[in-house]
């Protein structure tokens, strides 16, 4: 695996600002607080909760407010809201590259996109067959053109460009992309923290948003991580960061992508980067728009090709990439749900029960029982989540068997399959206000998405003779995957 070496400094300058995120709640008087990614406990100090404002953010002055605000934004309980000037980098200190191929048209309308006042434009020709077409469209753009005489990949591309460039900052753009205004300063406002090594924008549906799937993707592209900001943390809600728009700090990165993988090295580089040290952000105020494939045949393909990228990911980060993440109780729940009787659903309320005691008698809190049972209670939901996925996504084959044998089996996948895409559906509906979903195509894709994904899970691990991707993660020190803080 490729080594990375990790930051010199992580102090946060003065000036630096954060805010608590908005799923953290806390408890005796904001003494213990709770969320975080992934999800912990956290106990103040009656100093550190001085330095909270009622507002709930906290401003880096000096060396005790530093590292409070290194804790909690390090926690995925706190999020930079606003940084000293003087401490983001200038355009000028960033290089686009763009791997290309075959995108003439596409790579004409990104460069007319770009800003004005970067630090250079590096075009990478990975084995076009309109070569002359890519030199005279990078040309008039004014940027400087590598060339790949045969396909080399998306990875050897980017980090020819990579090798290439001199600035202390990199964005990696890819051909179907188009940057919307604004997107570039508020990366870079993320690298006034001095251990941050990438910061990434949320990818959006490029307009105009036509037919059924394109209505599915602009709300539930593989791309799109959500409104909300996150760390970039494996085994928590912003695991990965597609590589179709990065902006990466050059000497951190600068083992660059493994040329090896045609799929999942983006995943890979952030895994890398995390086991460093690195610190790595998701920042959805910077949005950069892409050509979403919507033809049903080349997007199921694509969909699948995902998924062969699980297998690769497993044996080069074994427990970073678990299909479900669960702990003893939470999975007895699971198996008690599944059976889909009155009788197992009681019984996994008295699991639920028991380990809220078990957790209340652990907790130091005045009110030990409520805070465990609503812990418990978010867990379960999560746990729910994770098991109409799993049965519908990366277990789909398992499922089909259970239910080619057992009618039982037969109605509870059904169950799962319609109720899992309503309730997805529904929650989804208003993502994007100019696009109207429709309730069964939504489910539709929904269910076309997880059986191209699953499919390419199963070839994956069956290729790669491992069964790593699908091997649960556990959180209470169950051998086989590292255990979550």
């Amino acid at each position: 695996m490729i080594e990375v070496s990790g930051p010199t400094r992580t102090r946060l300058p003065a000036g630096f600002r954060i805010a608590l995120d908005h799923r953290v709640w806390a408890v005796d008087d904001g003494e213990v607080m709770f969320g975080g990614a992934p999800p912990r406990m956290l106990r103040l100090s009656p100093t550190a909760r001085a330095l909270i404002c009622t507002d709930g953010t906290c401003t880096v002055a000096d060396d005790d407010s530093a590292a409070l605000a290194r804790s909690l934004v390090d926690a995925g309980m706190a999020h930079p809201v606003a940084v000293p000037p003087q401490a983001v980098p200038p355009a000028s200190d960033v290089t686009v590259v763009v791997p290309v191929k075959d995108r003439v048209d596409s790579l004409r309308r990104l460069l007319g996109a770009l800003p004005e006042g970067l630090g250079g434009v590096i075009v990478v020709d990975d084995g076009s067959a309109d070569a002359a077409g890519v030199q005279n469209v990078a040309g008039a753009a004014g940027a400087r053109v590598l060339r790949h005489p045969e396909p080399r990949g998306p990875a050897a591309a980017r980090n020819a460009g990579l090798a290439a460039a001199t600035t202390p900052l990199v964005a990696f753009l890819d051909s179907d992309v188009v940057p919307e205004p604004g997107w570039l300063p508020v990366l870079l406002e993320r690298f006034a923290d001095p251990a941050v090594a990438l910061a990434a924008p949320r990818i959006v549906a490029l307009p105009p948003v036509t037919g059924w799937l394109g209505r599915y993707e602009s709300v539930r592209s593989s791309h799109d991580l959500g409104p909300d900001p996150a760390p970039v943390v494996p085994r928590s809600r912003v695991a990965y960061v597609p590589s179709a728009a990065l902006l990466v700090r050059r000497d951190a990165a600068s083992a660059g992508f493994d040329d090896d993988m045609h799929v999942a090295e983006d995943v890979d580089l952030v895994l890398r980067l995390h086991a460093a040290g690195w610190r790595l952000r998701y920042e959805p105020a910077s949005r950069v728009a892409h050509d979403h494939l919507t033809t049903p045949v080349a997007w199921w393909l694509r969909k699948a090709y995902y998924g062969t990228g699980a297998a690769p990911l497993s044996l080069r980060h074994p427990g970073s990439t678990p299909p479900m993440v669960l702990n003893t109780w939470s999975t007895a729940v699971s198996v008690l749900l599944l059976l889909g009787r009155p009788k197992a659903a009681l019984v996994a309320l008295v699991v639920c029960a028991g380990a809220a005691e078990r957790l209340a008698r652990k907790l130091d809190v005045r009110r030990p029982r409520a805070t465990a049972a609503r812990i418990i209670a978010m867990s379960t939901l999560g746990t729910v989540a994770q098991t109409a996925d799993a049965i519908t996504r990366h277990y789909w084959p398992v499922a089909l068997v259970a239910a080619l044998l057992s009618r039982r089996a037969r109605r509870t996948v059904a169950v799962v399959a319609l109720t899992e895409g309503a309730i997805d559906w529904w929650r989804r509906r208003g993502d994007d206000p100019e696009v109207r979903l429709s309730l069964p195509g939504y489910v539709l894709a929904r269910r076309l998405d997880d059986l191209a994904y699953g499919g390419g899970l199963w070839w994956g691990a069956l290729r790669h003779r491992t069964p790593g991707p699908l091997r649960p993660g556990w959180t209470d020190g169950r051998r086989g995957a590292p255990r979550q803080g």
